[in-house]
């Protein structure tokens, strides 16, 4: 043992980059240290642990083994040169180390050197010599085989004894010796038939060792001539796929002897290799044909031992040199070394997916190989080394366009027919947060009836993202923003997990029509990613709002009348009920409709205008005071309305009229301060009406009831409706500022906007409380002609339209 390591530390070669030789003896024992594989890569003992270093053959043999904890190469079991290489020098193991995280491959070469372990060996063998042997005449010998190679193998033979023959050894062309027995002394059958030699050989080892072999020798009758091969060596090239039953040649020897000692036999004479079992020959033709299959892989060369002997006994003998040549008969073989079978899809180009080897036994361009991906992928291959290659990225990765990949490598040979093998390798994209969550609409609209139940769910957006699993969970969030000085928090919220959206109060259209806020959608990944949406809410509206009656004025105390001459026309326009509804839509569609009247024979009511006309002649027994209830409905579902009240009175004189009312009048309980009122409101419509004219009309209390003061005007009372016109019964529906438009006019079928002329029609405003005491008031001039006056001073616009 310690001689082997001697020999061992002589032949350690200085590690190369990435490359590493030893020298080792065969027949080491198991767990015998090879090299340090740590310090000559220059690696750390842990690199090896963290990196799984492995070993890995192309044959799959385990003579070597890897200690990742000593980092060192043991024998794993028993080499035995002779077994691997046979007669190949030099004989050598070549190995890959590879190791992961990062991916890096060493190669290790192991040469076996050989010790001499083998003695020469021989087989028995027998001559029969005639007696008539010349002197001279030459004996083949058989060789001995020693599988030792180099100096350990076979060195030398001897012969013993020597009284009738010498050994002549006989240099060949190979290398190897041809051993000969010559006859130096002539034989004598009658006194000795049977001589024994012993042949020795022996190698050049340390310590030397020999075989030996008996020659047995009959001695026959006279045969003086020997068997002679026409040529001495024969060379014959054929492909490994020739089938079996394929001549390789005809060997021929002549024996210049007649009968049987001319009669020559052939025999194959290779005994310790594989050549009787490949070849064989035929005893009597000497045709060499094939007995079995040829394998170039395997073996090249075959050397094919033929003798020819007659019946006495001579022999000859000749060589045939078999070449086999390679045919392409292996596919190329591919082993998976190292793979990833997930790989991230923001990996740069250029990173390692997996690494493998592709061996082909085949030679010359039989055995050279070509790796290539079949689909239009983006992987690609690139050689690292001799028959190894490595699977790397070629771009950019998708995981949203690909998240598996199966990838067909298929490597061919270069031979002719060309032969291939495939495999088929699967990776996984794994998944990194690279999109934002899209909306499926770039806004939204959505529809909400007013008068709502709070909690109501509006509308649902929906986000989608691209990616997988957390990174592709959304979460919907209410951007911060303010409606009206409000947030919006206020007005609506979000389902962070179904994007639904729910009011949060009751809308009322009569204050907000429509408001618009943003939506945020957001990825679960890290660091999330967002886009965000308009969302935009329209109010409905809903009849949930009357009429509103603005003129006639409906007051608590006083009366007044419309004035009708009783020499009227028919179609004489009496007055206009003007209303609003601050719906909107046909929910503010307003219809007049006289519901009840004295005469309904008399009047009518324009559905459309509300305008009140006669619909026939007066006459003087139509009754003075006449009382007309008019009905205002909008068009909605159910529809709404209000009543109002008309008085007019039929009549040439005021007297007539006030004699009428006045009687009506002192039916009913008034309060006394209701004439302070009637002033009080005649004063502040005078004033808003007329500018530029005050008619300050001063009476005593004690001669109220004897004094009447009368004003006579060409034109009825248009009264003024205030801006901020709000709802008298404190619904909250008009808290904002509301313009509606009042269009005076004496005739709607002429114009829709008239100013006033002289003496169409007479407002009466009478006192209930008073004894017979009526007020008129007159004007000369129009208080809408004055420059001044607010109606005037803006453009009219519809009735029924609303503004902020």
């Amino acid at each position: 043992m310690e001689r082997q390591v001697l020999f061992f530390t002589l032949f350690v070669v200085a590690p190369a980059v990435g490359h590493v030789s030893y020298s080792i003896p065969e027949e080491m024992v198991k767990g015998s240290v090879v090299g340090n594989i740590a310090r000559d890569l220059g690696l750390d003992v842990n690199r090896l642990k963290s990196g799984k270093a492995r070993i890995f053959t192309s044959d799959s043999s385990e003579y070597i083994e890897l200690s990742r904890e000593r980092g060192v190469l043991l024998v794993n079991e028993r080499i035995d040169r002779e077994a691997l290489c046979r007669q190949t020098t030099p004989c050598a193991l070549h190995l890959q180390i590879i190791l992961e995280n990062p991916m890096e491959l060493f190669r290790i070469t192991v040469e076996i050197s050989d010790i001499n372990d083998n003695s020469p060996t021989f087989k028995s063998t027998e001559f029969r010599i005639s007696e008539s042997a010349v002197i001279g005449a030459k004996f083949v010998l058989e060789r001995a085989m020693d599988l030792d190679v180099g100096v350990n193998g076979l060195q030398g033979y001897s012969l013993k004894p020597t009284d009738n023959f010498n050994l002549k050894l006989q240099n060949q062309k190979d290398g190897s010796k041809k051993v000969e027995m010559v006859l130096q002394k002539h034989l004598d059958r009658e006194t000795k038939d049977h001589i024994s030699l012993i042949l020795t050989a022996t190698d050049g080892g340390e310590p030397r060792l020999s075989g030996t072999m008996r020659v047995d020798i009959s001695v026959l009758d006279a045969n003086d001539n020997a068997p002679v091969f026409t040529q001495e060596e024969y060379k014959v090239t054929v492909k490994e796929n020739v089938p079996k039953g394929t001549i390789m040649c005809t060997v021929n020897a002549v024996d210049a002897d007649e009968g049987s000692n001319g009669n020559v036999l052939y025999s194959i004479t290779n005994t310790l290799d594989d050549v009787p079992n490949v070849f064989q020959v035929s005893e009597e033709s000497g045709v060499v044909s094939l007995i079995g299959y040829l394998d170039f892989e395997k073996t090249q060369i075959y050397e094919i031992h033929v003798q020819a002997s007659d019946d006495g006994g001579l022999t000859d003998s000749c060589k045939i040199i078999v070449e086999v040549t390679d045919t392409n008969d292996n596919a190329p073989s591919i082993n998976i070394m190292s793979k990833t079978n997930s790989v991230s899809e923001d990996s740069k180009p250029g990173t390692v997916v997996t690494i493998f080897n592709v061996q082909d036994p085949d030679s010359g361009e039989n055995g050279k190989v070509a790796c290539e991906i079949e689909e239009q992928i983006p992987f690609f291959i690139k050689a690292t080394s001799k028959n190894f290659f490595s699977l790397v990225t070629d771009s950019e990765l998708d995981r949203e366009r690909a998240s598996e990949y199966n990838i067909t490598v298929s490597c061919s040979d270069e031979g002719v027919p060309s032969l291939s093998s495939s495999v088929t390798l699967t990776l996984q994209i794994s998944d990194v947060n690279d999109n934002a969550p899209v909306f499926e609409r770039s806004s939204y609209e959505a529809y909400i009836v007013e008068n709502n139940t709070p909690g109501l769910s509006i509308f649902t957006v929906k986000a989608t993202d691209a990616d997988w699993n957390q990174n592709a969970r959304v979460s919907y969030i209410l951007e911060d923003s303010s409606i009206n000085g409000v947030p919006v928090s206020s007005y609506v919220s979000v389902s962070a997990d179904s994007g639904v959206i729910h009011a949060v109060r009751s809308f009322d259209y009569e204050q907000i029509k429509d408001f618009q806020f943003h939506v945020k959608a957001q990825d679960g990944g890290s660091p999330p990613l967002s886009s965000n949406v308009t969302v935009k809410i329209l109010i409905q509206d809903q009849n949930d709002n009357p009429p509103q009656v603005l003129y006639p004025v409906q007051t608590g105390g006083s009366v007044v009348a419309e004035m009708v001459p009783r020499s009227a026309e028919v179609g004489y326009l009496v007055t206009k009920v003007v209303a609003v509804d601050v719906d909107s839509g046909q929910n503010a569609w307003l219809s007049y409709k006289l519901q009840k009247a004295t005469d309904r024979a008399l009047f009518e009511v324009g559905l459309q205008n509300g305008e009140i006309r006669t619909i026939r002649q007066v006459t003087d027994k139509d009754a003075v005071k006449q009382r007309l209830t008019v009905i205002v409905e909008d068009n909605g579902q159910p529809s709404r309305s209000a009543t109002v009240i008309v008085n007019v009175a039929v009549a040439d004189s005021f007297p007539e009229v006030l004699s009428e009312f006045t009687d009506s009048t002192h039916d009913k309980e008034y309060n006394d301060n209701l004439t302070f009122y009637l002033v009080l409101a005649l004063a502040v419509v005078s004033f808003l009406f007329i500018t530029c004219l005050v008619v300050i009309i001063s009476v005593k209390i004690y001669r109220w009831r004897q004094s009447r003061i009368l004003y006579h005007s060409s034109l009825p009372i248009i009264p003024y409706y205030p801006p901020r016109y709000s709802d008298t019964l404190g619904t909250g529906t008009l808290q904002h500022v509301y313009n509606y438009e009042v269009c005076r006019t004496t005739d709607s079928r002429k114009s829709d906007c008239k100013f006033g002329r002289a003496a169409s029609q007479n407002v009466l405003v009478m006192d209930p409380s008073s004894t017979g005491t009526m007020q008129r008031m007159q004007g000369e001039k129009s208080i809408l002609d004055e420059p001044d006056s607010p109606l005037e001073s803006a453009p009219p616009t519809h009735a029924n339209s609303l503004a902020h």
